[in-house]
């Protein structure tokens, strides 16, 4: 018999009935098996080693999946899962047809709530607590884990407002490590860290105020002192509140001294933590994200007026070098999508020129913002949304597929999207000049196509797409970086194959280049338009009402994402299964000639 205590572990179940005095080694053992897979097959470390001890207490204590166990954003859940039936297949997390590297729901009972997005695991818990309390469930335990970053969340207040006027039966437990994937910011951070220098202070706390029964702060990784805390909070009704101490990384030094790149590392040498780094010469493409935050410090620097923001993500966003450069003009302002895109329109009212960046995905979170504080109002805010398009591993809560179709329909609002690093620094130079209007730059996460990208700038003509390729019977038209798509499809047609295929670049989704379109449907019997976003109200979209509107009756077929979420796997994998690859390409172009 194996003397390794998770070989015999499939389910919560099985580490019930394990003598308290096992579970410090199942704690390591845990935290090596995570180390192993993800030093091979990468993915979200720190955060889950954090977690190690918080998730075998968790799961010992509560009857899990009968009592319900929200877990924020979910970079955390590592543990969670090898011990909830998923130990065997853990090394597939993030990959095609794998588990995915969030708690979902249709992947197990003991996922109780999908996550990927942060500061909704109080809300969610309290919408079960409350549920069991109208069906009489009144034995059923609520468990919300979010972190420090997280719960600084306008959503996590709000959760916090409602819980604390309820009697539901619930249990928020602040993971408490003093970073999210950057370090912590604000006024809530520095008050958690009063409190770990001073107990005292916890008697007096916001959370007591809120009508929470308020404990801690506990050693995160002290399992005596989390079983004996949990077990006793378990027989207290009401809303309560734990307040959890741990280290991001715990148990591998590395991780431990440098939080931010080991939040997802990549490859490493699970022996020493050293990160195996992928050779990368000055010869190769930048990544977008660092074409930004260069360009943003170079228009920074001779445009005073210039401020930088960030929710959260400056290192994933590259603001780090704003505010490495001009600190008085950058912003991080926490989990606060909502917050950052206001604030941006703050500051253009009094005549600054805000480059709000936030991913793609996150963007959705502030919708009701872009709209009446930003695009009703007409403020020229610069919003630079990164990773759009299929991301990758991340999977269906990450990828930057929507938001084409959920801005085109905003009035007042220039949406952009460069085909490479070039384009991504000309408008971000134009867009600082002095537009009239809010505008959107999107473009895609990882490496672009240019190596020699820092060129003198030019100002790019608002609305105005461009011929790359001309032809005589087909034209494609794209909108963004998936236009490097092209080239391999016409590699691979005969010389008068070619002769017949044009490519425009569109480059603006709103406004369109209608003198280009008319002269386009004209000139050729059949388009295909293509894009790395929603098929349904996108890029193709806006080019089928340019085309119903003026009476042109040639077809159009569009390629991008079907109506249905796609999920994790490589970018080029995706891309094949939703039929927007080179290959796939290629097909539809052959049909048509």
């Amino acid at each position: 018999m194996s003397k390794k205590l998770l070989d015999h572990i499939t389910v919560p179940e099985d580490l019930r009935r394990l003598p308290t005095e096992q579970l410090p080694q199942l704690a390591a053992e845990l935290r090596d098996f995570i180390i192993d897979i993800v030093s091979v097959k990468e993915g979200h470390l720190g955060a889950s080693l954090g977690v190690v001890e918080l998730t075998i207490a968790l799961h010992y204590i509560f009857n899990t999946p009968y009592d319900q166990l929200v877990w924020d954003v979910g970079h955390q859940a590592y543990g969670h899962k090898i011990l909830t039936d998923r130990k065997d297949i853990f090394h597939t997390n993030r990959q095609l047809d794998g588990i995915s590297g969030f708690p979902k729901r249709g992947e197990s009972i003991y996922d109780t709530f999908g996550t990927g997005h942060s500061s909704t695991s109080i809300s969610a818990a309290l919408g079960m607590a409350i549920a069991s309390k109208i069906k009489g469930e009144t034995e059923k335990q609520h468990v919300a884990v979010i972190g420090d970053a997280s719960i600084a969340s306008g959503m996590a207040f709000e959760g916090l407002n409602h819980a604390g006027v309820t009697n539901a039966n619930l249990l928020i437990i602040l993971n408490d490590n003093a970073i999210g994937i950057d370090p912590s910011v604000g006024a809530v951070k520095e008050y958690l860290t009063q409190v770990k220098k001073n107990r005292k202070l916890a008697r007096y706390n916001i959370i007591k105020a809120l009508n929470f029964d308020y404990t801690g702060p506990v050693d995160g990784h002290d399992l005596p002192a989390l079983l004996q805390e949990l077990s006793r909070l378990k027989k207290i009704e009401g809303p309560k509140f734990l307040h959890v101490i741990t280290t991001k990384g715990k148990g591998l030094r590395k991780a431990e001294e440098d939080q931010v790149r080991y939040h997802a590392p990549g490859k490493f040498n699970k022996s020493t933590g050293e990160i195996i780094a992928r050779a990368v010469s000055e010869k190769d493409p930048p990544k977008y994200q660092d074409v930004f935050g260069h360009t943003l410090v170079e228009l920074a620097e001779k445009n005073e007026k210039i401020v930088g923001i960030t929710p959260a993500m400056p290192t994933g966003s590259s603001l780090k070098f704003m505010m490495e450069a001009i600190p008085e003009r950058a912003f991080d302002v926490g989990i606060a999508e909502q917050h950052a895109v206001t604030l941006a329109a703050g500051m253009a009212t009094q005549g600054l020129v805000p480059f709000c960046n936030i991913y793609s995905t996150f963007l959705q979170r502030a919708y009701d913002q872009v709209i009446h504080d930003v695009a009703l109002q007409d403020l020229p805010v610069i919003f630079c949304l990164d990773r759009a398009g299929i991301v990758g591993e991340d999977g269906a809560t990450h990828h930057g597929v929507f938001d084409m179709a959920y801005l085109r329909c905003i009035p007042n609002l220039i949406i952009y999207a460069p085909a490479n690093e070039t384009d991504l620094r000309n408008m971000m130079y134009t867009a600082q000049l002095g537009l009239p209007h809010p505008v959107a730059i999107r473009y895609p996460r990882g490496r672009g196509i240019t190596p020699e990208w820092r060129k003198p700038f030019a100002e790019i003509e608002i609305g105005r797409g461009k011929m790359i390729k001309n032809g005589t019977t087909i034209a494609i038209l794209t909108i963004g970086s998936i236009a490097k798509n092209i080239q391999p499809v016409l590699e691979g047609l005969t010389e008068d194959q070619k002769d017949r295929v044009a490519h425009y670049d569109m480059q603006f989704v709103k406004p369109l280049d209608e003198s280009l379109l008319h002269k386009i449907f004209v000139q050729f019997t059949a388009l295909i338009t293509l894009e790395d976003g929603c098929v349904a109200g996108g890029f193709g979209s806006a080019i089928l009402e340019f085309a119903a509107a003026n009476g042109y009756t040639k077809p159009v077929h569009c390629l991008g994402v079907p109506d249905h979420f796609v999920g994790q796997g490589k970018v080029n994998e995706l891309q094949e299964l939703v039929h927007i690859s080179p290959e796939h390409i290629r097909e539809m172009v052959m049909k048509l000639l």
